[in-house]
């Protein structure tokens, strides 16, 4: 075995489903020679029980067992949240553009074939690791912080992980809806957001309202996934009430009502529209916006809204 590719100082976890004894003791020894933690299972079962009690760091996945095959099992280690984010490598003797693609839809990130060259594994193994661990120090830091961030594959929608307040966001405004699944409405989102990115076009957030609450979305590239399709989504919630009351805070020197106005004005709306809302006159609305703009020392709508905006989100 080539020492280049050992480390003695991996301390990574590496779970391996094969059915074959021989390919499992291989694999085991090679693994175990090079400082990692080496698990084992010999059926899908097996695999799935492990892989949620041990969270193993990467998963070397054979394709074709005897019951659940590897594609289910990565089917199933996708679809649970525990496990969902851990890379999957399948190992396979089915070279056919057919049975590659199906790991792939899968879930798996990589293939190697039989018979297996270990030198080849534990290359392939060390650039995945190093990917895997850097995306969940990552996961873990935006967790830590309370952000609501996912990442999603553009070409199916698949949500490859999220952090514990973009799960329980999606729950609650998208309830019954599998967690790794994006909504419809989200995965067109993403899927036109990405090519005006592309093409250097300027962002476009999406907003979902439910009741008075708006849960608004902003895409945003991650390097070395962008061109595999795979964006970052971080997650904002906002309510009418707590925008009101940060405008409150924000201005204080604006009377409840301006408040209220200038509330409606980042909305969107228009006089008529916050008359309606207010139960007042357009032309009332637009002696409050007067007194709004002479306050806030700005001569338009579209500045007293981004002055707003960037006081409340503290930017201003």
């Amino acid at each position: 075995m080539n020492s280049d590719l050992l480390d003695p100082n991996a301390t990574d976890v590496v779970l391996i489903v094969d059915d074959v004894p021989d390919n499992l003791a291989v694999l085991h020894d090679a693994l175990d020679e090079s400082g990692y933690t080496v698990l084992v299972a010999t059926n899908g079962e097996a695999a799935l029980l492990r892989a949620a009690q041990a969270q193993p760091d990467i998963v070397l996945l054979d394709a074709v067992m005897p019951g659940m095959d590897g594609f289910e099992v990565a089917r199933r280690l996708k679809a649970n949240p525990e496990t969902s984010a851990i890379p999957i490598v399948f190992m396979t003797g089915l070279t056919d553009t057919e049975h590659v693609v199906a790991a792939f839809a899968a879930g798996g990130i990589d293939y190697v074939t039989k018979p297996i060259r270990t030198r080849e594994v534990l290359a392939r193994l060390t650039a995945h690791l190093n990917t895997a661990r850097a995306q969940r120090q990552a996961r873990n830091a935006l967790d830590a912080f309370g952000h609501a961030t996912l990442m999603v594959r553009e070409r199916d929608g698949r949500r490859l992980w999220q952090t514990a307040l973009a799960r329980r966001f999606m729950n609650d405004y998208f309830p019954g809806l599998p967690e790794v699944t994006t909504p419809p409405e989200l995965c067109a989102w993403v899927a036109r957001e990405s090519l005006r990115r592309r093409a250097g076009a300027e962002p476009q957030g999406l907003t979902v309202a439910r009741g008075p609450n708006r849960l608004s979305f902003a895409l945003h590239a991650l390097p070395d996934h962008t061109a595999e399709g795979e964006w970052m989504v971080v997650l904002r919630e906002a309510s009418e009430a707590a925008l009101q009351e940060a405008l409150a805070l924000a201005f204080p020197q604006l009377t409840a009502r301006e408040t209220e106005v200038l509330h409606w004005v980042i909305q969107g709306k228009t006089n008529r529209d916050i008359g309606e809302i207010l139960g007042t006159s357009p032309r009332t609305v637009h002696k409050h916006l007067e007194h709004v703009f002479e306050k806030l020392g700005v001569e338009t709508r579209t500045a007293a809204a981004a002055m707003a905006l960037g006081k409340v989100r503290g930017n201003g």
